[in-house]
């Protein structure tokens, strides 16, 4: 039995704790600062997390953020960030604060995200390793997960398979092998940046197979569109896969994992549904960015829009047109809040 802390109540977060509770080990949450009135309400209502859509085990210890520095200053064998990309600051505080000069549990993030530092792409957890180091953090082992993995399917336990990523691949491994159980399948992998380039972008590949319905044709009607739509989303699949190992090449990353769970696994399952799919099918309705956002999704975080916006300038000073016309049309209707148009002749 290992002693795991998993950061933040979220979905993901709270959903990923089953795996851990049916290796029988010794599984906590602890909220954030911004969750203690959540996790109240959580448990007034019986472990039923609304996120998820059904309840969570009570042998799953949850706790409010003051009981943070006793948790994570016990005997921790594995951290989990389940945390959104905007807290990685301040759990990078936190930790730090906690473990300056001192040996840090390893840590296993679940965020997935890719920004610019210094004008150069910078992956979440090499900017969680930056931000530790620069705050007097020593000993630092980060790996992450990539893959197909919805929150509420494995709430439900249903068959999933992920990929745990470390440049290490004994430590991918000695992690991977705790949380395998007969519904949540793992693998590993030493190619950390692969698994975490394409988690991160294949968000900006999802909104444009999303957009296939809109685009497969401009005079049919809808039903025809309905019956019809997926040789569009074939091929723009098709294309997000080439384009997806151009990029993750140009990161260091192996072409191939983007063929696995981490690249084309999880592009099935985001643009199958889910909030960058959604917004791709506005957009290739014909709305643009800030009318589908108004109007249809006002208050939901598109992680591919966000993204998208964070590296439209880099993207553009490091590739042409020709050379990833799919993501950067893309990147150019969300950035210019224009219409959506593809360089269909440019495509692989």
């Amino acid at each position: 039995m290992s002693k795991i802390v998993i950061i933040g109540a979220g979905a993901m977060g709270s959903a990923f704790a089953l795996p851990c509770l049916d290796n029988d080990h010794d599984i906590n949450i602890v909220g954030t600062h911004l969750e203690n009135h959540f996790i109240d309400d959580f448990k007034k209502n019986e472990y039923l997390h609304p996120g998820l859509g059904s309840r969570i085990p009570k042998e799953i210890n949850v706790f409010r953020f003051e009981k943070f520095d006793e948790l994570l200053s016990s005997n921790v064998d594995l951290i989990v960030l389940g945390i959104s990309s905007k807290g990685i600051d301040w759990v990078a505080d936190q930790l730090s604060r906690l473990f300056k000069n001192k040996k840090l549990p390893k840590l296993l993030m679940l965020t997935k995200g890719l920004s610019i530092y210094n004008n150069n792409y910078e992956l979440l957890v090499d900017k969680l390793e930056r931000l530790l180091l620069e705050k007097g953090t020593k000993e630092i082992n980060i790996s992450a997960v990539g893959g197909p993995c919805l929150a509420t399917g494995l709430a439900n336990r249903v068959h999933s398979s992920v990929v745990i990523a470390n440049k290490d691949i004994q430590v991918a491994k000695k992690i991977a092998d705790m949380l395998n159980t007969n519904y949540y399948h793992t693998s590993y992998s030493d190619d950390i940046n692969g698994v975490e380039v394409s988690a991160a972008i294949k968000n900006i590949f999802s909104m444009a197979v999303g957009a296939a319905k809109g685009l497969c044709s401009y005079n049919i009607s809808d039903e025809v569109r309905e019956k019809n739509y997926l040789n569009t989303a074939s091929a723009l699949i098709k294309q997000s896969i080439y384009e997806m190992e151009i990029f993750v090449e140009h990161l260091n990353g192996k072409k191939e994992t983007v063929k696995g769970l981490a690249g084309l696994g999880d592009l099935y399952v985001s643009s199958g549904g889910g909030r960058n799919a959604k917004m791709g099918s506005y957009i290739g309705e014909g709305l643009t960015f800030s009318e589908a956002k108004k109007t249809k999704m006002e208050k939901v975080t598109v992680e591919g829009a966000d993204l998208a916006k964070e590296i439209a300038s880099k993207v553009k000073e490091d590739f042409d047109q020709k050379k990833l016309p799919l993501m950067l049309g893309m990147i150019n209707a969300i950035v210019d809040d224009k219409k959506l148009v593809l360089d269909w002749e440019s495509f692989r």
